[in-house]
């Protein structure tokens, strides 16, 4: 019987023990996808308590601390910080099973050093103290934090509209070891069903861009002006949310009406929304193809289904599910829209719904070009599939179907600053994938051959995919 959480966790073999500990483990994390405020980073922020900086916008831990019976009061309410920490040490020992019981004591040894005590009820106040008393040191600071965990790269996700001081600010900053840039996530430009948010963003845009936005050609030059600035910013990485990718083509003529009525108040039809979504994304793809950026589509998330809980706490709390709409045809329209002018991005596929892994690890190969080793890519498992068997599904598909030595790895998708052991998950699960391949003799055991391809997908690939000058 193994230990719990020893060294080896998660490895199976002699093999997958020598690819972790020999290449995966001191490979630096390239983080290309996040949610983490960049304004905590450019301040250097220090944090009150481990609640605020462990439970604080965590939609895992909320959703597991309802399914356990917790009253929002404790999870998102006002309780006091330690009564929240201790619902989720209370809730912590329900969690076996659930990637959260590895995640919370992997994060607990690093950064926080503290192993072989599984946190509970009973151990939640000596751990609430060790942790507070390490928190109020200079090494748990944000960058405090990321220089530990060796991040040497950071693309946040940031709005069009946003100022980006703080990413500025950062630009010359000569204490911040870490690289981090802006990634553009313009999903409210896109987004006209309901004409008077339309119009507000509108004007928050045209500010931004310092221009006044009265039709789709106002729209599209101060999207442009923003795409300039975040380039600027070292951003090389764009950023939609799909429910299921649009495909319906009209001309531009009647784009620009339906912006138009949309701006004066009139309700679009859906057809119209779907429309002008297909619109932009293949505007903004060829802008993206131009500027050499990645074009990342994360598909299939079903948001805020509970009306009642999004009117009383807001989007992002953690009532968002897989969905299960039809999306190969779209998805290949939308692709082929920009391909047949050579116009394609280098671009990423995420799926939410694990039934479309095959769709999408076959859906790349249909438009890699040669011009850049891995250009299309099946992006790693995303949020509820983030785990042991969700992370081994999209990487067994993506080897089956393409080239898993050209996978650009993991990220954390969080906005969590202890999140960054999910690296160090993957990288085990990933040690472990290929490590049994060799004990079963379906690969060789070139430990040379293999290691090169683990710390490729762990670092390399993504640095030369994306373009990045960053120190390792």
């Amino acid at each position: 019987m193994k230990p719990f959480l020893d060294e080896d966790f998660l490895l199976n073999g002699k093999v997958a023990h020598r690819l972790y500990h020999e290449h995966a483990a001191h490979m630096p994390i390239f983080d290309y996808h996040c949610h983490i405020p960049p304004g905590q980073i450019a301040d250097n922020h220090q944090f009150a308590n481990i609640t605020e900086i462990w439970l604080a916008g965590d939609h895992y831990k909320w959703r597991a601390m309802r399914t356990n019976g917790v009253k929002e009061d404790r999870i998102t309410g006002s309780a006091h910080p330690r009564d929240k920490f201790q619902a989720w040490a209370e809730t912590v020992p329900a969690t076996i099973g659930n990637p959260l019981y590895h995640w919370t004591h992997m994060e607990l040894q690093r950064p926080f050093g503290i192993g072989g005590v599984l946190l509970n009820g009973e151990t939640a106040q000596a751990i609430w103290d060790r942790t507070n008393a390490m928190l109020e040191t200079p090494q748990f600071t944000t960058r405090g934090i990321l220089e530990q965990m060796q991040v040497r790269f950071i693309c946040t996700t940031d709005d069009p509209a946003d100022d980006l001081a703080h990413h500025a600010a950062m630009q010359t900053d000569t204490g911040l070891r870490t690289k981090v840039v802006p990634g553009f996530r313009p999903d409210k430009a896109l987004s006209i069903e309901d004409p008077r948010a339309f119009i507000e963003y509108a004007e928050r845009l045209g500010a931004a861009a310092g221009t006044t936005i009265t039709g789709l050609d106002d729209i599209k030059s101060a999207l442009r002006r923003r795409i300039e600035r975040f380039h600027e910013l070292g951003s090389r990485v764009s950023d939609h949310a799909l429910l299921v990718p649009p495909a319906r083509f009209v001309s531009e003529r009647e784009v620009a009406a339906i912006v138009t009525r949309t701006l004066s108040g009139q309700i679009p039809s859906v057809d119209e929304c779907e429309a002008y979504r297909t619109h932009m994304l293949v505007s903004l793809g060829r802008i993206y193809h131009e500027l050499d950026w990645a074009f990342q589509l994360h598909i299939g998330a079903l948001r805020n289904n509970n009306s009642r809980m999004l009117a009383q706490l807001g989007p992002d709390t953690g009532f968002d599910s897989i969905a299960d709409g039809a999306l190969a045809a779209p998805l290949a329209r939308l692709l082929d829209a920009l391909d047949q002018t050579n116009q394609l991005p280098r671009t990423i596929l995420y799926g939410l719904n694990p039934r479309d892994n095959e769709v999408m690890a076959t859906m790349i190969g249909c438009f890699q070009d040669g011009s850049v080793a891995g250009k299309m890519q099946f992006g790693s498992g995303w949020w509820h599939n983030d785990q042991k068997d969700g992370m081994l599904r999209q990487m067994t598909a993506l080897a089956n179907m393409g080239l898993l030595s050209r996978f650009v790895g993991m990220l954390t998708d969080s906005r969590s600053f202890l999140s960054y052991p999910r690296h160090d998950y993957f990288r085990r699960l990933l040690c472990d994938l290929i490590g049994g391949w060799v004990e079963a003799g379906e690969a060789p055991n070139d430990i040379a051959l293999l290691g090169a391809m683990i710390e490729d997908i762990c670092w390399n690939n993504a640095v030369r995919y994306f373009g990045v000058d960053v120190e390792r």
